[in-house]
């Protein structure tokens, strides 16, 4: 009798159950992968966030320093002075390779007690040239 009960025993199947096991670590492996590639990507865009604002607040204190010594009635380096009544000063202060801070300031009085800031503003640096090549399928096979 006891080599009965041993021929009708048989093992659990454990197949589809390791199947699914490996499928669902394979899977978990696979997020995980692509979870770590996107704080990548996130992390290097906000590096490049942050060093965008520190070029821009660069830019800003060197020209906060060139206003200010125009208003000490200076006449700093790279400073264009225009008109005869009251001068307006133009100036520019880099950003970055494609940026730059341009200002325009209306001096009321010769020591520039007395101004107005027309321009404030971050612009290009280089000039915007479009591309105006297309290239269409002309309908003729490969």
């Amino acid at each position: 009798m006891d080599k009965q009960k041993n021929r009708r025993f048989s093992p659990p199947a454990v197949g589809g159950v390791s199947l699914l096991v490996v499928f669902a670590v394979l899977c978990l492996t696979v997020f995980a992968l692509l979870s770590l590639t996107t704080v990548q990507a996130d992390v290097r865009l906000a590096d490049a966030s942050a060093q965008a604002v520190a070029d821009y607040y660069a830019a800003d204190l060197e020209a906060q320093t060139i206003l200010a010594r125009l208003r000490n009635g200076e006449r700093p380096e790279g400073v264009t002075f225009t008109g005869s009544g009251p001068l307006r000063a133009e100036y520019t202060c880099r950003i970055s390779d494609t940026q730059e801070l341009q200002v325009s300031v209306i001096l009321e009085d010769i020591a520039g007690r007395e101004y107005v800031v027309t321009r404030w503003q971050a612009a290009p640096s280089t000039d915007w040239e479009s591309d105006e090549s297309l290239d269409l399928w002309d309908g003729a096979p490969f």
